[in-house]
């Protein structure tokens, strides 16, 4: 306390005058005032200014040495240690929850287990682009020679014939299925032409009295047909529907099996072909693992390979057996419409769908309900 009156006593300001000299207050008179201003102090604040001492939380900063204020005070307000937080303020220890080193050791280990798993996933990633990109320059190496003529390829001579039967069975019965369609759309046009003409007939025959019965004859022999067109467009439409099944669905599939057979053909092919140059070079310890190792993946092709060529094999026996059979059904469904729709024979038309369990939708049926229009 008595330091700080002595600082503000020697930091008084002078008044100077426009010529650079002292004004009326003497030097002499400063001192004297500040050496009253000190002996002034009694023995009670000494006591405690002895007891109080210095804050040495606080940091006193005087701008430019003259007449230094409390806004110049700066606090060092916090001073952390492990779980305490000291307020130098008031001198006491408050505890602060989260900072303890439990908090610190459980952060830093989630950290670390995020930044491991996000590792992992990216090491994984780069092994699988690797194998992928490994792979396919080994099959792309055995494609361009076998082109060429320079390198080898696995044949089943019996399995390669069957799949070519099939590719040409499926190409001839897409032709079949086209073919169906478009008869299919000129009957339908053929029937609704003659559902309209029958109409016209029948009104003419209703404003035509000399001609009514003429009319009413070829009104009656029309809607007569295209009641057995319908009949005969039910069957037609259970053909096309039955072969697109049959061709897009079940040759398809068995399509797809025979791709991936091939696929695994090639590779095989060309890990082999990998291991029969390895085995033809040198036999020194690096040479004999990546034989090893080329023995492994050869293994692993042969399996593959072997396992979908079984799978081919069933899959075209079974398909055989189901195209035959579909086959039968069908043409006989063909054969009985169209032969009792030419001959005029409505009862045998309808005897064939019941044969088939075809069952013919209502007229309209197809028709949104007028609450579904709203």
């Amino acid at each position: 306390m008595t330091d700080s009156i002595m600082s503000k006593a020697a930091t008084m300001e002078i008044p100077i005058n426009s010529n650079g000299d002292t004004g009326t207050l003497a030097e002499d008179d400063s001192l004297e005032q500040a050496a009253k201003l000190q002996w002034s102090l009694d023995e009670k604040d000494l006591q405690q200014v002895m007891v109080s001492g210095p804050n040495l939380n606080e940091t006193s900063i005087v701008s430019g040495g003259y007449g230094g204020t409390a806004e110049g005070i700066i606090s060092t307000a916090t001073i952390k240690g492990p779980g305490i937080h000291y307020n130098a303020e008031f001198n006491k220890r408050i505890p602060v929850t989260g900072l303890g080193p439990n908090m610190h050791h459980s952060s830093s280990s989630s950290s670390m287990a995020a930044e491991q798993t996000t590792r992992g996933v990216a090491v994984e990633k780069i092994e699988t682009v690797k194998k992928w990109g490994l792979n396919t320059y080994k099959c792309t190496k055995q494609m361009i020679s076998e082109r060429f003529g320079r390198g080898s390829r696995t044949v089943d001579l019996e399995l390669e014939a069957q799949i070519e039967v099939l590719r040409d069975t499926k190409r001839k019965y897409e032709t079949v299925l086209r073919l169906a369609r478009a008869l299919t759309n000129h009957f339908y046009n053929m029937v609704q032409t003659q559902h309209s003409l029958g109409d016209t007939f029948a009104e003419l025959s209703q404003k035509s009295p000399e001609l009514r019965d003429e009319f009413g004859y070829n009104a009656e022999t029309q809607k007569l047909l295209c009641k057995n067109g319908e009949t005969l467009l039910g069957a037609i439409n259970f053909f096309v529907s039955s072969i697109n099944t049959l061709v897009n669905k079940t040759m398809e599939d068995t399509l797809m099996t025979i791709k991936m057979y091939e696929n695994a053909r090639l590779e095989f092919d060309a890990y082999r072909s990998d291991l029969e140059e390895l085995s033809m070079g040198p036999r020194d310890a690096v040479a004999m693992a990546r034989i090893d190792a080329a023995q492994q993946q050869y293994q692993v092709h042969k399996e593959k390979y072997e396992r979908l060529r079984s799978d081919v094999i069933i899959k075209l026996k079974f398909l055989e057996e189901n195209k035959v059979k579909v086959m039968h059904k069908q043409l006989l469904l063909f054969h009985n419409a169209i032969s009792a729709y030419f001959a005029g024979n409505q009862q045998q038309l309808e005897q064939t769908l019941k044969q088939f369990n075809i069952k013919l939708k209502p007229p309209g049926a197809d028709k949104p309900s007028w609450l579904e229009d709203q």
